[in-house]
């Protein structure tokens, strides 16, 4: 690890790579304000198809970010995506981060 050249900047070693990538970034700012969503929904708000999306809620699942449930409606089956406790607190502390490294930047 490297120390920021700014006093009181960000490390940005210390920087969430999980969510850093950013169709990742994508998911959890959309995440981050509803409680719950569909998958159908993630997928067009995002512009993701379905295999990237898929592939990216994996990586946030393994994490611990995001918690995706499967059921069916009817006979339709259906996927619904939540933050987690632990995927709200890691993104809140990226946006922290992010605003911090970016307001320490000089003029």
């Amino acid at each position: 690890m490297t120390e920021s050249p700014l006093p009181g900047a960000v490390n940005i070693d210390t920087i969430d790579r999980v969510l850093h990538e950013p169709a990742r970034l994508q998911i959890a700012a959309l995440l981050y304000v509803v409680e719950k969503a569909e998958f159908l929904f993630v997928m067009n708000q995002t512009g993701l198809t379905w295999g990237n999306l898929s592939s990216h809620l994996a990586k946030l699942e393994q994490g611990g970010y995001v918690m995706i449930e499967k059921s069916f409606k009817g006979k339709r089956p259906s996927t619904s995506i939540s933050m987690t406790p632990k995927g709200r607190g890691a993104f809140k502390e990226y946006a922290t981060q992010m605003r911090q490294l970016f307001q320490d930047l000089p003029a």
